[in-house]
């Protein structure tokens, strides 16, 4: 019998489980490894391109309530979010088990198993593995990036493609909405470290006493909630990328910790000595001026000076007019994509509403309200009031402008469908009723 091309992981503090899985296991599967230590998942995973864990949910005498087996669940699908993980338990303790389910897991089996079950179950799971491997391998072919043609932005991912080939620490500079995260994903997937995690971290929702374990791990007994040894953020992106996203919020007494990594390329577990080899490499972004907070003494000027070997500006949107419309058509192509739909299109009209608005959040906003227009348009054609962008209340128009009359017209069939009713209409067309009288009176609707 032929095996299959899979690798698979078993993980049991018991030996005997551990060599009678993978005498059942090797006869079938191309490769299996074993260990009776959770601790050491995360460099198996780190150095194997691992389809399935089997992972047992309870390690220590005493404590077999599964929560263990949780963490690690959690760890695996964070680290490899394509490997499929089996969870083991015993009969009894089915309940923490289908938790595990909820949150990720394949499937679990019963200790002891029965041989064709086990089989069953991982056949499935190499199954599986295979279609997940095979949509990130598309995802990454497919994978498009709009770069429009204004010369600021042009020039960003011209300046992003050099720098990309290099291990240089980023800065991405740009207001909200500008697309930090999908400039700093474009640098890593245009690396050479594109195979390599790409971890994400918001440092703006990271309270003062998680920063230090979120992001550089701990040791158990490290403080009281600390039951197992953990990687932290810089660990899981070994080898790879870590996207520091709004840097600027750092508190100035947790920036110097920062700079001691970026600094050593080493890092140090709470709750341990030895400091640890990284291979990372950083990229950050922030929305504020960074060069402010230096002279303000809020952002220190050394780590400023680590994370901005090159530095990107990202304009916004109303600084690149002439990318709005076609942005907005390759919005709504990956919109309808993500919803296994075709054939979507703008209404006509819609072109010179999408210029004219002021677009605050920028790309972000944008996605935004495509995203809700395409849910709520009928006939797969998106109109200006399916977009919520009617309200000009903070850009001067004019009688003379066909914007004005294009908004008419809209107000008056919204008034025609709802018979008059102001809170319908104005609900529809996205208004406040204020807004919607004004209108009327403007344009003498009152009729």
């Amino acid at each position: 019998m032929r095996k299959k091309q899979a690798q698979i992981l078993v993980v049991d503090d018991q030996e005997e489980i551990l060599f009678s899985a993978k005498m059942i296991l090797k006869k079938h599967f191309e490769t299996i490894f074993t260990t009776n230590s959770p601790k050491k998942i995360i460099s198996i995973l780190n150095e194997n391109e691992i389809n399935v864990v089997l992972l047992d949910m309870n390690y220590r005498i005493g404590f077999e309530d599964g929560r263990e087996g949780i963490h690690w669940l959690k760890e695996i699908k964070t680290l490899s979010p394509n490997t499929i993980v089996i969870l083991m338990t015993a009969f009894g303790k089915i309940e923490t088990a289908v938790e595990g389910i909820k949150i990720g897991a394949f499937d679990y089996v019963l200790k002891p198993w029965h041989n064709e079950k086990l089989l069953e179950i991982i056949d499935k799971a190499v199954a599986e593995s295979r279609k997940n491997t095979k949509k990130v391998i598309a995802e990454k072919t497919e994978k498009r990036y709009f770069t429009g043609t204004s010369q600021k932005i042009k020039q960003a991912y011209s300046v992003a493609e050099k720098v990309a080939r290099t291990d240089a620490n980023v800065l991405i500079l740009g207001e909200n909405g500008t697309g930090k995260y999908v400039f700093a994903e474009f640098i890593h997937q245009n690396s050479e470290r594109k195979n390599q995690p790409f971890v994400h971290v918001d440092l703006g929702s990271l309270s003062d006493n998680l920063f230090e374990s979120e992001l550089f791990g701990y040791a158990k007994g490290a403080f009281t909630d600390a039951k197992t040894d953990t990687p932290g953020r810089f660990e899981t992106a070994q080898n790879g990328t870590i996207f520091l996203d709004e840097i600027g919020n750092i508190p100035l007494h947790l920036q110097a910790k920062l700079l001691h990594i970026l600094q050593t390329k080493t890092l140090t577990r709470l709750g341990e000595s030895k400091p640890r080899p990284l291979n990372v490499r950083v990229i950050a972004a922030t929305n504020s001026d960074i060069k402010s907070e230096v002279k303000n003494k809020t952002f220190r000027e050394d780590l400023l000076y680590r994370i901005n070997t090159m530095e990107i500006n990202l304009p916004p949107l109303r600084e690149r007019k002439d990318d709005i419309v076609p942005m907005a058509n390759f919005i709504l192509e990956n919109i309808a994509q993500k919803y296994n739909q075709e054939n979507w299109r703008f209404d006509e009209n819609v072109s010179p509403y999408l210029e004219r608005y002021p677009w605050k959040g920028n790309v972000r906003e944008m996605e935004n309200k495509i995203e809700r227009a395409l849910i709520l348009a009928e006939n797969n054609t998106i109109s200006v009031t399916d977009l919520d962008i009617l309200d000009f209340e903070e850009i001067q128009e004019n009688d003379d402008n066909p914007l004005s009359e294009m908004e008419k017209t809209a107000i008056e069939k919204a008034l025609f469908k709802h018979h008059g009713n102001i809170s319908k209409t104005a609900e529809e067309l996205g208004l406040s009723r204020a807004a919607l009288y004004r209108r009327i009176e403007k344009y003498d609707l009152k009729n």
